[in-house]
Parts: structure tokens; C-alpha cells; sequence
């Protein structure tokens, strides 16, 4: 396909969505040192890839629809 594989964005945004859970995580264990940036950046990363998760996965489903099927 091109560059907009609807796979790619599902893992995209399954990437992202990790780093927004790690980053928290090793803000809470003390491994880095918590900031209002890293916390920013934490937040923009987890909302950035469930958007790009869900972009995916309407455009997988848009793609594997069937034109003729009245639903």
C-alpha cells in the first residue's frame, strides 16, 4: 500500500499508547526525575496514539468493506 497502511497506524499508535503508560510509570519509581514536559510529553504520547490507533482501525474497516452490503 502507501504510507497510510492502516497497520502501520495501528502500531503507531500501539507504540505510542506504551509510552504513555512507561513513561508515568518510571516517573512513579523514581527512574527519571518528574517534569512538567515529561509529563506533558507522557499525555500527548498516550492521546496521540489512541487517535492513531483508531484511525487505523477505521481504516481497516473502511477498507474491507463490502460496497454492495446495505449495512
Amino acid at each position: 500500500m502507501g504510507p497510510f497502511n492502516p497497520v502501520h497506524w495501528m502500531v503507531t499508535g500501539g507504540a505510542l499508547l506504551v509510552v504513555g503508560v512507561v513513561l508515568p510509570l518510571l516517573m512513579v519509581l523514581q527512574v527519571l526525575e518528574p517534569t512538567f514536559l515529561l509529563a506533558f510529553l507522557s499525555f500527548a504520547a498516550s492521546t496521540g496514539g489512541f487517535l492513531a490507533g483508531i484511525a487505523g482501525l477505521a481504516a481497516h474497516g473502511m477498507g474491507r468493506r463490502n460496497p454492495h452490503d446495505p449495512f
